[in-house]
């Protein structure tokens, strides 16, 4: 399907806007050769008086129609001016006002109701587009820059309300305008105006011969501007790095590579499009050129067109051209928004590979063990796990130990299923997690990662996250079992108080405990703790670590741990290297067993 009739879809739900559109469409076409066809009539009267009718016109039929309107409009004229040509001026004068008046009132009228569905696409393509992001794996997020999925979402929707949905009414507005303008002119002269219809062929070939690379030179302009906001969007997050290093000279002359290429692509993009005003402009006037000499000898040599219907006809054809050029530069925005609206659809058919499946299983309440059956995973060609078995008992707390790469961290996301094993199968209470809806799956998780995850927001509704419906009462538990609402108290306003881009007004203490309140109030049935003391220091890692303590009661519960000391009440412990299960038991059973767990507990004690 082409981009432009997939775009259109979306403005489905608007067609009651877009028949308004169309019926005010109608009438501004009709007011528009009206105005110029009571030119007619009014250089008659400068003249030509002695053409106005004497006595009231008789109707002869619908194909002498338009001659009797303008013949009765002519007795009107002369009846009403009473052989007064400056009275029957001011009449035409009056006539011809109001019928430009008209016609803008419904070419605002048009405007005004398009406006809704124009910018109604761009929000429900918005909104689709960013569901679909959230709805994205975390391979997807891995292997894509930020920068381009927020071009995507943000300049190329704009690029496409700027052509696809601005040429829509022109399409609607412009070939009405022509069709009741050609009308006109076929009143006038038949013969003139077959003539003018070759020419529109040959100019229409012309100009889609510039606009055939606008697609390519799009492309590569929306390419390099989400390359520049993935660039922006990297320096803004490693500031305190960028500085603390005084790297920002090399960061400027990164920047401006970026911002040289997007200015050199963009030149060759605009001087193309440029093309399209004076190739239009040329080829309306070679038209008119056209019209002057044959309508000229139709006027003088033949004499078979009178100059006042020639000069009406001259005007008519101006409002053929007018929109005409206006449809040839629309070409060209067709073109350039044809590639955004393809980056577009790449995303909006884009199947992410962690999916729900079509007919899933409904999850028991958990009541047995969480199972990893023969795992096997790898990010490309490194493997990560080898065939692990594990199983966590509902009520237990299982800790992951082991050197950095050992596959800790894959195990929490896999059974949150970020990514899916390669071999072997989870499951739940012997239920496997790929048959399980992915939104019921993950309700049964609290997750507490390292780098606690915190919003631009207050911290009631970095809360809510968890649980949108949540009472003021569940909120201040919470916030007490995480051992936070003693500092939440203490903020200028409490629980209201903004915190920050990331929290980064919080202490990493105060943001790793709103985290676990977070966990906390959603109040799920397993636990996912992923190394959530690593980075604190030894306060703020008491606080923390009496929080998880609390939480973890009565719950089942993942733990990686990077400090041992956090993991020595664990019911088992698993210690991992390199995907492989090397030593697994109690905290006391493995220290007795003088292997790597005793190694790695020597290592940070004498750290």
């Amino acid at each position: 399907m082409s981009p432009i009739r997939y775009i259109l879809r979306y403005a489905l739900p608007y067609k009651g806007y877009i028949g308004l559109n169309i019926l005010f469409n109608l009438f501004y076409a009709i007011f528009n050769a009206v105005s110029f066809i009571a030119l007619w009539p009014m250089l008659e009267v400068l003249f030509g008086g002695e053409k106005i009718p004497t006595k009231q016109p008789t109707y002869e039929g619908a194909g002498e129609l338009l001659n009797y309107t303008l013949d009765s409009f002519r007795y009107a004229v002369g009846k009403y001016a009473q052989n007064d040509p400056l009275k029957a001026l001011m009449i035409v004068i009056g006539v011809l006002l109001i019928s430009f008046f008209l016609k803008n009132i419904f070419n605002y009228a048009a405007v005004f109701f398009i406006t809704y569905m124009r910018n109604g696409v761009v929000k429900d393509l918005q909104n689709t587009l960013y569901a679909k992001l959230i709805s994205f794996s975390a391979h997807f997020h891995s292997d894509n820059k930020k920068g381009d999925s927020l071009a995507r979402i943000t300049s190329d929707v704009v690029e496409v309300q700027r052509s696809f949905l601005s040429v829509l009414e022109m399409l609607i507005r412009e070939p009405l305008t022509i069709l009741f303008a050609l009308g006109g002119m076929f009143f006038i002269s038949t013969k003139l105006t077959l003539f003018v219809l070759v020419f529109i062929p040959v100019a229409a070939w012309l100009i889609s011969i510039i606009g055939k690379s606008l697609k390519s030179r799009s492309e590569r302009v929306q390419r390099e501007f989400g390359e520049l906001l993935s660039f922006v969007e990297e320096s803004l997050s490693g500031i305190r790095i960028i500085q603390v290093f005084t790297a920002e000279s090399n960061f400027n002359q990164k920047f401006a590579k970026i911002t040289k290429r997007l200015f050199s692509f963009s030149n060759n993009l605009t001087h193309r499009q440029s093309l399209a005003s004076p190739v239009s402009e040329f080829l309306g006037i070679a038209v008119f050129g056209v019209i002057l000499y044959f309508g000229g000898r139709l006027v003088l040599v033949e004499q078979t067109l009178t100059g006042e219907a020639f000069i009406t006809y001259l005007g008519l054809a101006y409002g053929v051209l007018t929109p005409a050029k206006s449809m040839s530069r629309a070409i060209y925005s067709v073109r350039k928004g044809n590639a955004a609206a393809q980056r577009i659809m790449e995303y909006l058919f884009f199947k992410s590979d962690i999916q729900s499946p079509k007919n899933p299983k409904k999850l028991p309440v958990f009541s047995n063990e969480i199972s990893f059956h023969n795992i096997h995973f790898s990010y490309g060609d490194e493997k990560v796990i080898n065939g692990l078995e594990l199983k966590i008992p509902k009520g237990k707390s299982v800790a992951l130990v082991g050197p950095s790469g050992s596959g800790k961290t894959t195990i929490a996301n896999l059974l949150a299923r970020f990514y899916d094993p390669q071999e072997g199968r989870i499951t739940i209470d012997g239920i496997a997690i790929n048959d399980i809806a992915l939104e019921e799956l993950r309700t049964s998780f609290g997750y507490v990662t390292q780098d606690s995850v915190l919003f631009h927001d207050t911290v009631k509704n970095n809360l809510l996250v968890a649980r949108p419906g949540a009472t003021e009462s569940e909120l201040a538990e919470a916030l007490t079992i995480a051992n936070a609402a003693a500092f939440v108290a203490e903020l200028p306003q409490g629980i209201d108080t903004i915190i920050g881009d990331a929290g980064n007004k919080l202490s990493g203490g105060q943001k790793q405990r709103l985290a676990i309140a977070r966990a906390v109030l959603k109040n799920p049935p397993v636990m996912i703790l992923d190394e959530a003391t690593s980075a604190l220091d030894t306060e703020s890692e008491k606080l923390v670590q009496d929080a998880l303590q609390k939480m973890m009661q009565n719950r089942t519960s993942l733990v990686i741990a990077h400090r041992l000391s956090t993991i020595k009440s664990a019911d088992e412990i698993i210690v991992l290297d390199k995907g492989n299960v090397l030593e697994r038991g109690t905290h006391k059973t493995l220290l007795a067993q003088n292997g790597m767990y005793k190694k790695l507990i020597e290592l940070q004690s004498f750290n």
